[in-house]
């Protein structure tokens, strides 16, 4: 068993897909309208390129009340690797300055380096927080 496919809700569909490809550097493998919203996933350059995220509207008031939680408690709902986080995060903050609430910092918490979240700030699509850690 393995995963294929998880989702993140968003607040808006076309900034989140910016978000995830220019500034995060995934690849956009589907956008595809239904109905009024669109099925839209990404992958990693760096990762199998059948694991899928899907970014979801967060139109379904049980996920907006969820993610709506998650951010005021400060909880990332999502979590990335990268092989160097000093240089990921300076890659993200050139992107999109002041998007970082905390440049991360490695710190031990077991098999990886840990890192401080990103908070998103305003609608930004972020909403629900990503954290980082370094592949050690």
């Amino acid at each position: 068993m393995r995963i294929k496919l998880t989702s993140i809700m968003v607040d808006d569909q076309d900034k989140a897909i910016r978000f995830y490809t220019e500034i995060l550097g995934f690849k956009k493998k589907h956008d595809i309208p239904v109905g009024e919203y669109r099925w839209i996933t990404v992958t990693s350059p760096e990762g199998p390129g059948d694991v899928e995220l899907a970014l979801e509207p967060n139109a379904n008031p049980a996920g907006k009340t969820f993610q709506e939680a998650m951010f005021a408690q400060g909880i990332p709902v999502a979590a990335f690797e990268v092989a160097d986080i000093a240089h990921a995060a300076g890659r993200i903050d050139r992107a999109s300055p002041g998007l970082l609430h905390h440049v991360p910092q490695a710190r031990d918490v077991g098999t990886v380096a840990g890192a401080d979240a990103i908070e998103a700030h305003g609608d930004d699509p972020l909403r629900p927080m990503c954290g980082f850690g370094e592949e050690r």
